[in-house]
């Protein structure tokens, strides 16, 4: 799969990787695009770090090329590549302070002592370190460690800076600061930011565009509003959030059936007379008094504060449907355990695969 884009500033053309007789990652090809933050998404074991890898210059490819703007860098070593790689592990010196981590690469390049420290207390302002710049790294929290070790790749300037798993060490709250703090950074520095992750949430939150891999391959590349709401297929439509699968039937009308009921959904040249599934987010179901739609039963409720996930048996699927709701507002009453409800389903926002 080729999402194209124009100049891009990184290209990965067909690449292939094999491990003796597993191949890790299947003829790949990728445009990003400058100052763009892009995320390689999927299971373990996809191939997304492997792919991050033979950017970085750890593993050279099989097959295929990789080019940084006009310049093939397919078969250079990692130090010749301007761009960094941001380690799950932060990989601080423990020896040394906040300030001289940061500064080590910068000495490494024989830079001069003025425009090395002009560089390190620009940087410890841009990450907000300032006023931990005198400490060691087993002084400061895992957040603070977080913004040392990202503080410490930007500060070489790199064209593309590579990040694999680099909140996977943090808790969810911390987490999520992180996440936000990250995409700031990446807009006030201007750098292109490629971030592997199995945390679709992540992905969603900072990405401006995503590439959800499965055994090697691309499945869908696109904005996260594009891979949540329009699914390439199944495997996609399940990786990524909460998702409700119904299997049935499309019939001459044009229907889709399940359980006995027919609901209108967009073919999107899919053949009729064949078995379908029907895939549906829970916040797009909604929630009916008894009567006025598809019944069911809510067997179970999970509270997750602003609402509800109800879980609602129906002649639809074997499985209960998860129905997502307010938690307060007129629909409380029908949200418990026990109750008979009616479902109506959102046909603009259903999706029919046939796999």
């Amino acid at each position: 799969m080729n999402d194209s884009v124009s100049n891009p500033v990184l290209s990965v053309d067909t690449v292939v990787k094999r491990f003796g007789k597993t191949v890790a990652v299947n003829g790949i090809s990728l445009d990003i695009r400058e100052n763009e933050f892009f995320a390689l998404l999927g299971p373990s074991g996809c191939g997304k770090t492997t792919l991050l890898r033979m950017i970085a210059g750890f593993e050279v490819p099989d097959g295929g090329s990789i080019r940084l703007g006009d310049r093939d860098i397919t078969h250079d070593a990692p130090e010749k590549r301007p761009l960094n790689l941001m380690f799950q592990s932060y990989a601080l010196f423990p020896h040394m302070t906040v300030w001289q981590n940061l500064a080590y690469g910068l000495e490494m390049e024989s830079l001069p002592r003025g425009e090395i420290a002009t560089r390190v207390d620009d940087m410890l302002k841009t990450t907000d370190l300032s006023a931990l710049a005198s400490r060691k790294p087993t002084e400061l929290s895992g957040g603070q460690k977080q913004r040392v070790a990202l503080a410490r790749a930007l500060i070489k300037r790199p064209k593309v800076l590579l990040l694999d798993e680099p909140l996977g060490a943090l808790d969810k709250k911390l987490r999520e600061k992180m996440q936000l703090e990250l995409k700031r950074l990446q807009h006030e520095v201007g750098i292109t930011f490629i971030i592997v992750t199995h945390d679709q949430e992540e992905a969603l939150v900072m990405a401006d565009r995503v590439a959800v891999l499965k055994d090697g391959s691309i499945l869908q590349c696109g904005t996260p509003q594009e891979v949540y709401e329009r699914p390439a297929n199944r495997f996609v439509a399940g990786f990524i959030g909460a998702m409700n699968f119904i299997d049935g039937e499309i019939g001459p009308d044009a229907l889709f059936r399940a359980g006995g009921e027919a609901l209108a959904c967009d073919l999107d040249g899919l053949q009729r007379n064949a078995r379908a599934v029907l895939a549906i987010r829970p916040e797009n179901i909604t929630l009916k008094p008894a009567g006025s739609g598809i019944a069911g039963t809510v067997v179970d409720v999970a509270y997750h504060g602003l609402d509800r996930q109800l879980y609602v048996k129906t002649a639809l699927s074997p499985a209960p449907l998860q129905v997502r709701v307010a938690a307060t507002g007129p629909g409380v009453a029908a949200a418990q355990t026990g109750a008979t409800v009616s479902l109506a389903f959102d046909a603009a926002a259903c999706r029919l695969f046939q796999e």
